[in-house]
């Protein structure tokens, strides 16, 4: 089909006109409304007061609702009698959530996937057990016992789904890490965590270029590795202690995963680290809970749809698809090459995605580059998108590209385990806004000084499914509670560091990090606001804003790293700038200063390091000023 496109401004508090609204019927096949009719609910607010006032039933109704395996029962699904900071979840059970992906009949599809330039093909449900079964019994022999660690530096592959699986199912703790990072990186997170083994690849193929792996692995110093072969065969010869796929690998094909607590780690995930160290954050059995919960019921996932997600293991998307899918008896679908291509639509279209995921940039360089024109994309029911803000205008061309299909937007954490604020597809979407605090979860925004307002910082009330109650390599309770406001009521607070809006509709918009504010002239606003306003330039492809203090002190200046659309564009660049904030922002914000760059620089799970530019920029005015020798 021919996609009709048009250009759109960009969403605003004062027109928040709905761009999709449910029908009764899409209502009423949603696993919200099945949830409803069980607990005689007539509302969604109905529903959502009664996930935050009633938590233990709220909890205990989805964990038997999407069909958590147990090889012990929980005597309650939570107990908060250690207050809301130390909440204990379902209370005596024994439990490995691998059991749980395995729900669908061994002859459904779990993941379908596709290399560049090779045919679609798929991996049974029946089929991928054998494989995690495998791993699970090479696992055993190399002598894994309950809790230890096992890293993985791989693309997001059949291979590397199965391998996450098998670690969970012998009882031990993956340690994920993004394929992309360079040895360094790599390098510090192994030694916080300490893995004995290490799975990873001898390298990665993608748009035609081969880019090394195992090498990386090698130069981080890494533990005993098994190398997979990116082709048939191995191309490269490993170090001593190293082992390759096929010898690790072993012929069993029959393994009982190994009865694990639930609060007993099963994934450690990194924060995005732009500065320092990362956060080392464990999730454990329950964290996969409340992932597959959100999927069930924000994302609504049923078990004839097929769930696609560009990520990797070493985002929390990549740990949140697999529980997602699989625990609801979807397909996961897994594209191996770039999803910046017409091949990737052309794959989403293929494999008959009904639930696609992404960062809005992805959609912004399919806007600019038009690759997803002349696409059948009608089988998508829903979008979600996560990671950074969104843009209206990017947000409504996406909605396009299958008929007019919500965009759930989905905001949380790595410490969260899914989301605290999104959508459902029971209330109207409005492009590149949030319709609901997640159900189960409740958060407030306060101003600076700590009272509640319509625009101000996050604070989540828990207890909550999935959030965190440690961290290995920082102070939990300094992190996320020390000197917090008390709540409206006097409830206990727990940071999170987003800001947010509330707008006039009850819908609310992402105003990005706090640390990403600034203070200009006196008003304090968003990077986000700036740049959306920027963005609405037609040869603005993508921008960033910082604030920087001038070197002889005194207020912030502005300052906005730019991508073009077209290079010759960049006559009058920073007037046009100026003239759009003027008009659609505020006058008393001047801009500073304008730099174009090739591309912005981003985290594993493509948040723009606003910081990194910040940093770029003070060495740059630091060298101007500096003397010349």
């Amino acid at each position: 089909m021919k996609n009709n496109h048009q250009q759109t401004e960009p969403i605003r508090s004062c027109d928040l006109e709905p761009a999709w609204i449910p029908s009764d019927d899409y209502i009423q096949a949603s696993n919200i409304y099945a949830v409803m009719q069980s607990q005689q609910l007539q509302t969604y607010d109905d529903l959502y007061q009664w996930s935050i006032t009633d938590r233990e039933a709220f909890w205990n109704t989805l964990v038997q609702r999407i069909g958590i395996r147990f090889q012990k029962n929980y005597r309650i699904a939570l107990d908060d009698s250690q207050g809301p900071e130390h909440p204990r979840w379902l209370v005596n059970a024994k439990l490995n959530i691998v059991e749980s992906c395995f729900q669908a009949p061994d002859d459904s599809c779990a993941i379908v996937y596709q290399s560049e330039n090779s045919p679609l093909q798929k991996l049974t449900v029946g089929q991928l057990k054998i494989l995690v079964n495998r791993i699970a019994n090479g696992l055993a022999d190399l002598g894994l016992q309950a809790g230890d660690r096992v890293a993985i530096a791989m693309p997001m592959t059949i291979a590397a789904v199965a391998i996450y699986l098998a670690i969970i199912a012998a009882g031990g703790v993956v340690v994920t890490i993004a394929d992309s990072f360079a040895a360094e990186k790599i390098k510090v997170r192994l030694q916080i965590t300490q893995p004995r083994w290490m799975f990873t690849q001898d390298f990665i193929e993608r748009l035609g270029k081969r880019l090394p792996l195992y090498e990386k692995v090698q130069l981080a110093q890494s533990p005993p590795a098994i190398v997979l072969p990116c082709h048939s065969s191995l191309q490269t010869s490993l170090r001593n202690g190293d082992l390759g796929w096929n010898d690790f690998l072993s012929d069993n094909k029959l393994f009982n995963p190994i009865a694990r607590n639930p609060d007993d780690h099963c994934t450690i995930l990194f924060s995005s680290g732009t500065t320092g160290n990362p956060k080392a954050i464990p999730w454990d059995q329950t964290t996969a809970i409340k992932s597959a919960i959100d999927a069930h019921l924000h994302h609504d996932i049923h078990p004839d749809d097929v769930a696609c997600w560009p990520t990797n293991l070493g985002w929390m998307m990549g740990p949140w698809l697999v529980f997602s899918a699989l625990i609801n008896q979807a397909t996961i679908a897994l594209y191996y090459g770039a999803p910046t291509t017409h091949e990737f639509g052309k794959f989403v279209q293929d494999a008959q995605v009904t639930m696609l995921g992404l960062v809005p940039s992805l959609v912004s360089a399919w806007k600019s580059s038009e690759c997803m024109e002349d696409l059948d994309w009608s089988r998508i029911k829903s979008f979600s998108s996560t990671g950074e803000c969104s843009n209206g205008a990017d947000m409504l061309f996406l909605m396009s590209l299958a008929n007019t299909k919500p965009i759930i937007e989905y905001c949380g954490g790595t410490e969260i385990g899914g989301g605290y604020i999104t959508g459902t597809v029971v209330q109207p979407c409005i492009p590149g806004t949030f319709s609901t605090p997640a159900l189960g979860s409740e958060f407030v925004l306060l101003n600076e000084q700590g009272q509640p307002a319509d625009t101000g910082e996050v604070f989540l009330i828990p207890p909550s499914m999935g959030l965190s109650q440690e961290l290995l390599n920082g102070h939990h309770h300094e992190v996320y509670y020390t000197k917090t406001p008390a709540g409206p009521n006097g409830q206990l607070l727990r940071r999170h560091g987003d800001q947010f809006e509330r707008l006039p509709n009850g819908y609310y918009r992402a105003l990005g990090r706090m640390d990403d504010a600034m203070n200009l002239g006196g008003i304090k606003v968003s990077c986000v606001q700036i740049e959306e306003v920027a963005n609405n330039l037609a040869t603005i492809k993508e921008s960033a804003a910082i604030a920087v203090s001038p070197p002889g002190g005194g207020p912030s200046q502005l300052i906005i790293y730019v991508v073009l659309t077209d290079e010759h564009s960049k006559v009058n660049l920073k007037a046009e700038i100026q003239q759009q904030i003027r008009q659609h922002l505020n006058p008393l914000f001047k801009v500073q200063d304008v730099i174009v760059t090739e591309n912005l620089p981003r985290t594993a799970s493509n948040k723009i390091m606003r910081r990194t530019l910040r940093s770029l920029y003070e060495n740059q005015i630091k060298t101007e000023r500096e003397p010349h020798k």
